[in-house]
């Protein structure tokens, strides 16, 4: 509707990044708009010889106290605030002296980016913003007359309109740049809440925030009736969130999902021990292993599983060769993700047009702290993400056998893996290899058969006369309540056990696997992933 229409006469600008700022204020002058600025945009308009009326010079007051005190002023708030056509606030406009802003266009101090580069506390609190979101609130809340800006991407759709209306924005506009713009300070005060609450070592706070920025806007979630968004917080941990696309079609929900957990598996393993693959199938590793190479590590990955590897995520921790990529582009893979990639494994890939390749410039530390949530009815779950490491723990052995050095040697990569298996989890390991992973399952007896079903498949299917489990060993995610699931991992043939211990039948466990001639190893930490 016509009455919907507000025209702009005066824009206030103020943005930490200046980004297409001068592009915008040229525009904005170019339609007949008034520039108020301040600080450094002011100057970088001025400088581009557009006329710019200072804030200061609009307040009668100067920046004060290093810049914290610019904007917080009647003659701001009240352009900003003003209701036009009531009578009270235009009494009082006209009273004080009060000119009406139509168009802001703000971005904050860039806080996030303070505490992403690892800055000290003072810098991060000096980038704490107050002007700008005081009156981007404002704004917005007078979205019935004021349009507001808060990111760069909506520069052209603001002049777009407005070229087509007259110089003037529309509601339904002036609405979606509100909500936006209400998202936008949520998100930072978010991310300074949840700063200040690592600052004094907080893990429960009264209140949580969440704020994330949009990614992409996905065809469906998990299913086809249900939507999906895919969101980036300012955490900067490398992985599929910071990834850059290489090529392939665009990552649906349930890539995101399984790619994230391909790639924090394979973290798990040191690039400069030995190269490791993760290939993922539904969330769960159906393959791991670690080699000389990239391309003899994914060939004992996928001999694990070659069935439940078609169609699966491949996770690389060094970076992909073309030896490597020759050798996974053979099966269908729905995505590959590495820290690097090499220009002539690019090309390999390439011929895979629907073959999604991720690179991410790096590893995510297993050992970052971080967090973790899962949504419940009215509300949410949030705890610390699993940062533990069996490299780090003081493992015991309570068995009367020891450990070989070549059994402790893959029990320490089993529970690597088992940390990032389904619970219940069992995972069988020979060589430096996953050679059978029971996920999971209600009961720790079935993950254990499961796997074992497994390793007796995947030596069918490489033609071999007995099965995989044979002279492994087995990692269990959490303790064995009863001796039966260790007795299974021990019918199917494993030698050595890891697992974490502290069950009231660790005595009744324990005297199994001394009569069954098992070695076994308490970890003391368990791995649930439910």
């Amino acid at each position: 509707m016509a009455s919907d229409l507000r025209r702009v006469t005066r824009a206030l600008l103020s943005v930490s990044d200046k980004t297409g700022l001068v592009d915008l204020a040229r525009a904005l002058r170019d339609a007949g708009v008034e520039l108020v600025s301040t600080g450094g945009t002011s100057k970088a308009i001025a400088d581009a010889g557009l006329p710019v009326l200072d804030v200061s010079d609009l307040t009668g007051f100067p920046e004060m106290m290093d810049g914290r005190v610019k904007t917080l002023h009647p003659k701001v708030h009240g352009g900003l605030l003003a209701i036009r056509e009531n009578p009270e606030h235009e009494a009082a406009m006209l009273a004080h002296a009060i000119q009406p802003i139509d168009l802001l266009v703000v971005n904050l101090y860039p806080f996030e980016a303070t505490v992403a580069a690892g800055k000290g506390y003072e810098d991060c609190v000096e980038n704490i913003d107050i002007g700008g979101p005081a009156m981007i609130r404002a704004a917005a809340k007078n979205h019935g007359d004021v349009a507001v800006v808060v990111d760069a991407e909506d520069y052209a759709l603001v002049l777009g309109e407005m070229g087509a209306n007259g110089g003037a924005t529309t509601l339904a506009t002036r609405k979606r740049l509100a909500a936006k713009a209400y998202a936008r300070t949520a998100a930072y005060d978010a991310a300074i809440s949840n700063w200040f609450t690592r600052e004094l070592g907080e893990t429960s706070p009264t209140y949580r925030a969440v704020g994330g920025r949009l990614a992409e806007t996905m065809r469906y979630g998990e299913n086809p009736h249900q939507w999906a968004a895919f969101y980036r917080t300012p955490e900067s941990r490398p992985g599929v969130a910071t990834a850059r696309q290489v090529q392939g079609k665009t990552l649906s929900f349930n890539n995101i999902n399984d790619t994230d957990a391909a790639f924090e598996c394979v973290a798990e393993f040191d690039p400069a021990r030995s190269a490791a693959v993760a290939i993922i199938k539904h969330a769960n590793p159906c393959g791991v292993a670690e080699g000389a190479t990239l391309a003899e590590a994914y060939r004992k990955a996928l001999a694990c599983d070659p069935v439940s590897a078609f169609g699966g995520i491949v996770a690389l921790n060094r970076r992909l060769d073309a030896e490597a990529a020759k050798a996974i582009v053979e099966i269908f893979t729905e995505v590959i993700i590495a820290p690097e990639a090499d220009e002539d494994a690019i090309a390999l890939v390439a011929a895979k047009k629907n073959l999604r390749l991720l690179v991410t410039g790096g590893l995510p530390n297993p050992r970052a702290e971080g967090l973790s949530m899962r949504t419940v009815a009215g509300g949410f779950l949030m705890q610390a993400r699993d940062n533990a490491v069996v490299d780090d723990m003081a493992l015991k052995v309570v068995t009367k056998r020891q450990p070989t050095d070549a059994e402790m040697r893959d029990m320490l990569f089993a529970f690597r893996v088992a940390k990032h298996v389904k619970s219940n989890a069992i995972v069988y390991v020979k060589d430096g290899a996953t050679v059978g992973v029971g996920a999971g399952q209600m009961s720790r007896v079935d993950s254990s058969r499961i796997a074992a079903w497994k390793a007796a498949e995947a030596a069918k299917a490489a033609g071999l006369p007995e099965t995989l489990a044979k002279g492994s060993v087995v990692a269990s995610d959490a303790f064995f309540p009863f001796a039966d699931g260790l007795l299974a991992a021990a019918e199917a043939g494993a030698t050595a056990v890891i697992q974490p211990g502290g069950s009231m039948r660790d005595d009744d466990v324990i005297k199994a696997a001394d009569e069954a001639g098992l070695a076994m190893v308490f970890t003391g930490y368990r791995h649930f992933r439910h």
